[in-house]
């Protein structure tokens, strides 16, 4: 076999031999790219310090990454798809390591986000051609293995981010957790080359470039909005972002229905099996994501753990990511997406609601059982969920259908960090007040209130003090923890309630299992000319 796989898999006659070690390869790509956003989570402390990040700097250092992330995977999904599945993934892997150099040699705030916006365009790149070229590789009976171990991937991701940069920041400054990526990435692209085989969509048509562009303005604006809006109050630039989202969803939704061969069909969603799993796909990261964010908060900043020793304590759900998605492949085949879906979802739900019960006193072992039940959640439901989009799509369109799971991924992601975020630091600055606003200068108290990395730095100065500050720098601090803890039980109040909602509309949205079956084996339409006349394929 020749040391670069040429031969596309579009015109194997038999199955890539070389699959799994391909699925390898797509596996680290996928793992990178999630690692980009949870380990940014056990570094804020540390650049907040350096840099002297305030709450709404430190919002979009994270949310730098995930705008253009979750805004343009359709688009370039589709460009994938047109030109080369296997050139997106090693050029987005590529874009991403540049952004990561970048990240990894600035120290200036503004430029730390745009390199987290480059990585973030690498990454909507890579993530729908890990997807599309997974579906292109694996034959229908192996398809649903792979795409578990996608699907664990993403939850190995959680928890090897924050373990992997928690071990750098032992000796090495922030910088180091962006640098970590580049060696990664060229791995990624090496093997890409050597084991992945090309593929693209044969005569698939022009590009819904309209359509692309549309779902960007939406997308993005909506994901700004939402960031802004309940973080930092609904001035003139969120309002308009949520208008503007309105507006381009409507303009995309018009455009697509009318669109010969649309960028996103956009008449998937009244099929149920695709809707429902695209809807548990957004409400199970929404409430994921949101979670972890605030928890490992608690770890590092009440209970004090370092950047290493928070990492270690996020294992256990990664191991319970792995015991979900072995006892996935095994139940969804028996008992139907809907039943091992809405299950996973409940799970889940119950793991945020347990968070309600986090107090000032509460030790990692309360936190415990939450994040076992998140993981397994995570791996119940990922896999067949996931399945069932990419299923719903031909083979022209496999970057499409990676970039609407995947669009569904980050949203959630974003959505959950940025609207329980915003929740947790209403809460925080009310309860912070509440205990301690009569007792701080004006300038000090906007300080403690902005953040509890900021409620902690201020005692740190009042501890200076040489008359009563130790004492009073303690009574602040046991009040910034208090004011914390206060926050994650009520803003997983709210996140349990708006996961519970998600369950039942999920479970409602779902077909049952002789339904989703059917919806399985529909063959789709003959394809139909384009304007040039070109063919779309089939599905395989």
């Amino acid at each position: 076999m020749p040391l670069f796989v040429n031969t596309p898999a579009e015109k194997m006659t038999e199955p890539y031999p070389r699959r799994w070690w391909a699925l390898l390869v797509l596996c680290l790509s996928l793992l990178i790219v999630v690692m980009a956003n949870t380990s940014l989570i056990v570094a804020a402390p540390d650049m907040t310090k350096d840099l002297g990040l305030g709450s709404s700097d430190l919002q979009w250092v994270i949310d730098g990454y995930t705008v253009p992330y979750a805004a343009l995977m359709l688009l370039l999904g589709s460009i994938g798809d047109k030109y080369s599945r296997r050139g997106a993934l090693v050029l987005g892997l590529l874009v991403f390591a540049g952004g990561a150099v970048m990240g990894g040699l600035v120290d200036e705030t503004n430029l730390v986000i745009a390199a987290r916006a480059i990585m973030g365009v690498g990454a909507a790149v890579v993530m729908p051609a890990t997807l599309s070229l997974l579906v292109a590789i694996f034959p229908r009976a192996e398809r649903a293995k792979a795409i578990t171990a996608w699907s664990a991937t993403s939850g190995l991701a959680i928890a090897a981010g924050p373990l992997a940069a928690g071990w750098l920041l032992e000796d090495h400054a922030w910088g180091s957790t962006f640098l970590m990526n580049v060696p990664l990435a060229v791995l990624g692209v090496v093997g890409a080359l050597l084991l992945v085989p090309p593929s693209k969509a044969e005569k698939m048509g022009r590009i819904d470039y309209v359509g692309g562009l549309l779902s960007i303005v939406s997308v993005g604006s909506l994901v700004y909005a939402t960031i802004e809006g309940p973080h930092f109050g609904w001035g003139v630039g969120p309002i308009a972002a949520a208008v503007v989202a309105g507006v381009g969803l409507l303009a995309f939704v018009a455009w697509e229905l009318r669109h010969p061969h649309p960028m996103l069909d956009v008449r998937k969603f009244r099929e149920r099996p695709f809707s429902g799993s695209m809807l548990a796909v957004l409400f199970f990261f929404f409430g994921t994501f949101g979670s972890i964010y605030y928890s490992t908060q608690f770890l590092q900043f009440v209970l004090d753990y370092n950047a290493l020793e928070t990492g270690i304590r996020l294992l256990p759900l990664a191991g319970a990511v792995f015991v979900g998605a072995a006892v996935t492949g095994r139940l969804a085949p028996k008992l139907g997406v809907k039943l091992v879906v809405g299950t996973g979802m409940l799970i889940g739900t119950a793991g945020v609601f347990l968070l309600t019960q986090i107090a000032s006193g509460s030790t990692y072992t309360d936190f415990l059982a939450p994040l076992l039940l998140l993981g397994f959640a995570i791996g119940l439901s990922l896999s067949p969920a996931t399945d069932t989009i990419m299923d719903s799509f031909p083979e022209s369109e496999l970057g499409v259908g990676g970039g609407a799971n995947d669009t569904a991924l980050e949203l959630g992601a974003s959505l959950g960090i940025a609207i329980l975020g915003s929740l947790l630091a209403t809460s925080y600055k009310d309860k912070l007040t509440d205990l301690v606003g009569g007792n701080l200068p004006a300038t000090a108290l906007d300080t403690a209130k902005d953040s509890v990395g900021g409620g902690l730095a201020v005692a740190e100065q009042v501890a200076k003090n040489p008359q009563g500050g130790p004492q009073q720098a303690q009574t602040l601090v046991d009040a910034v923890h208090e004011s914390f803890a206060h926050a994650i039980a009520h803003t997983s109040l709210v996140g349990g309630i708006i996961m519970a909602v998600g369950t039942v509309v999920v479970l409602m949205v779902l077909p049952g299992r002789k339904a989703d079956g059917k919806h399985r084996q529909e063959k789709p339409a003959a394809p139909e000319a384009d304007q040039d006349g070109e063919y779309a394929d089939s599905v395989r």
